[in-house]
């Protein structure tokens, strides 16, 4: 779905999704972008069929919840990686999120969680297992996110 196609009441609910989804009631977004709860309801509802929502994954801190590594591998595979190979890796024990990059020599990301360093240990054997090249891993310190603003960014010129 092009940006185009979306209007701005889409636009304004997927900022406000963004920001936080799970307390978000759809009349305080109603309210924000100024149409009804059922309106917002009914466009959440096609933004899903459409594809454009595809999920509501909760933003976990993996330290607290007792994964005090949090490793990024940057990967080669020797060829073009198909879906089927990512959902593959996807499934590999301690492997949170993998990205796959158009171009170049390294082209995955993956990122795993683990309690020791012999998780991490297995978790890289794993990959290796799968057919990958490690080039390298990082120990993430942290990480900061936040909405993309051009949903709504009359939406965020209001406050």
């Amino acid at each position: 779905m092009a940006q185009d196609v979306l209007d701005e009441t889409d636009r304004g609910i997927l900022y406000l999704l963004q920001q936080n989804a799970r307390e978000a009631t759809a009349a305080e977004i109603a309210e924000a972008v100024g149409v009804s709860a059922g309106t917002v309801r009914n466009r959440i509802d096609r933004l899903e069929e459409q594809g454009v929502l595809e999920g509501y994954i909760p933003d976990i801190d993996y330290e607290t919840a007792g994964f005090e590594l949090h490793i990024l591998f940057t990967c080669t595979s020797e060829t073009q990686p198909t879906t089927e190979f990512v959902e593959e890796v996807l499934d590999q024990h301690g492997v949170v999120t993998v990205r796959k990059l158009l171009a170049g020599d390294q082209n995955l990301h993956v990122e795993a969680v683990g309690t020791s360093t012999g998780d991490i240990s297995q978790i890289a054997k794993t990959l290796q297992e799968c057919g990958l090249d490690i080039s390298r891993s990082e120990v993430l310190e942290a990480e900061f996110r936040q909405p993309f603003n051009h949903f709504g960014q009359k939406l965020a010129d209001k406050k």
